[in-house]
């Protein structure tokens, strides 16, 4: 995760600091952002697991993959997310559970808005540097309302000139939750002047989602969509 490599490399500095006797210099919030946005992880250049061939598709699959090759109308707007979903095809059973809670996060039961919902899992796929997800999530997350000026700005993080309060807030819970699995209480709190209960819940289970599909895409090494754009 990026907040390990960054709290290394301070501690390395800050070795350096000691032992030559002069003061840490102060770095500007804008600095640190800079920084945070930065992808500093190599991912895979080709599957582990290979999409499953066109050949191999029983005929309710084909259903499912075919329309996705050139692209099918989903989160309101249009999207190739074939890669993914052939990937996971090669584990059947295992995907169409895998969907049910994915179409919770991802469907009209989940109680965030829109927007506030693809900030959440822009974030944590920044954080996890899955370029698969930031690619599909970015489409996404312009069709409901996320300007491209936002979508850059979250890879600054939480701290960065131009978010509200809430939004802020947003980005702070998916970095505590990547960091420590845990939502502070002053995050907490201050999403919980807005939402409702369900709403807070979501929140956990949009980011720990997200977390669970960049593991997915990483590690089996799904590569993005023709014409969808990575980091």
């Amino acid at each position: 995760m990026l907040h390990l490599i960054f709290t290394r490399l301070s501690a390395l500095a800050m070795a350096g600091l000691l032992l030559l006797g002069s003061p840490a210099p102060a770095q500007s919030a804008d600095t640190a952002a800079s920084q945070d946005s930065q992808p500093v992880k190599i991912r895979l250049s080709a599957p582990r697991i290979p999409p499953l061939a066109e050949s191999k598709w029983t005929e309710e699959q084909a259903k499912v993959l075919g329309p996705l090759k050139q692209g099918a109308p989903m989160f309101g707007t249009v999207l190739k997310a074939h890669n993914v979903l052939a990937t996971l095809a090669q584990h059947e059973e295992a995907r169409k559970k895998f969907d049910v809670w994915a179409n919770h996060v991802m469907g009209a039961t989940n109680t965030l808005p829109p927007r506030e919902r693809e900030i959440l899992i822009l974030r944590i796929g920044w954080l996890c540097q899955s370029e698969y997800e930031w690619g599909q999530h970015v489409v996404i997350g312009r069709a409901v309302g996320l300007t491209d000026e936002e979508i850059a700005r979250i890879k600054l993080g939480a701290d960065a000139k131009g978010w509200s309060a809430h939004d802020a807030l947003l980005i702070r819970a998916a970095d505590e939750l990547d960091k420590d699995a845990f939502v502070s209480d002053a995050t907490w709190n201050g999403l919980a002047k807005t939402y409702n209960t369900q709403q807070m819940m979501d929140v956990v289970f949009t980011v720990g989602q997200y977390n669970l599909v960049s593991m997915v895409l990483n590690s089996f090494g799904v590569q993005l969509d023709e014409g969808v754009k990575g980091f």
